[in-house]
């Protein structure tokens, strides 16, 4: 089994822009594949887990958020780096399209994203981490043995600085910093 690292999207990897809807909206921050490519190097899978609330509300078409995803992986490998998988989940309990009003268990804090990867992908969540700009990101992690991390990019000052933060939570300031954090660990590969 192997390690992952899983990335939320929005705000981790690239700019939050609000509901992302247009491909020319995507910007990714400038550390974002040398990241990837550093976790790779060092034998992680890299694993992209974001909701995608813009679909119930009917803000965006599935069909756009498959595309981009296909983009987001063209622009990694163009950089020498692997993205493993993109999971997303376009339910809300509280949509406004009603096929996709629903209480799931793939959006996160609910851990069903990771654990389909894990399943499809042979990944170990117990020696894998969760990497992103909200407390949900890294509530997902502690549901399935993973280690969270908090990046300040995006929501993550506001987050921060929200009552009720995890007493052992990992808080950097970007995906780079979480990708030296993983490195000095040193937990890549399988067993």
């Amino acid at each position: 089994m192997k390690s992952a690292v899983f990335l939320d999207r929005d705000g981790t990897v690239n700019v939050d822009v609000g509901h992302l809807d247009r491909l020319e909206r995507l910007t990714l921050f400038p550390f974002a594949i040398d990241a990837v490519r550093l976790l790779n190097q060092a034998g992680f899978q890299v694993v992209v887990v974001t909701n995608q609330g813009g679909v119930a509300a009917g803000m965006v078409e599935e069909p756009f958020v498959v595309e981009l995803h296909e983009l987001l992986q063209r622009r990694f490998e163009a950089g020498g780096a692997t993205i493993a998988g993109i999971y997303y989940c376009p339910h809300d309990p509280a949509a406004l399209v009603p096929a996709y009003r629903t209480t799931c268990d793939c959006r996160k804090p609910a851990a069903g994203m990771l654990r389909r990867a894990a399943a499809e992908l042979d990944l170990d969540l117990s020696r894998s981490y969760m990497v992103g700009d909200k407390w949900s990101d890294v509530a997902v992690a502690e549901q399935v043995g993973a280690t969270g991390m908090l990046v300040r990019t995006g929501y993550g000052v506001t987050q921060e600085a929200k009552a009720g933060r995890p007493a052992d939570a990992l808080v950097v300031d970007d995906l780079i910093a979480a990708t030296v954090h993983i490195l000095e660990r040193g937990q890549g590969g399988s067993r």
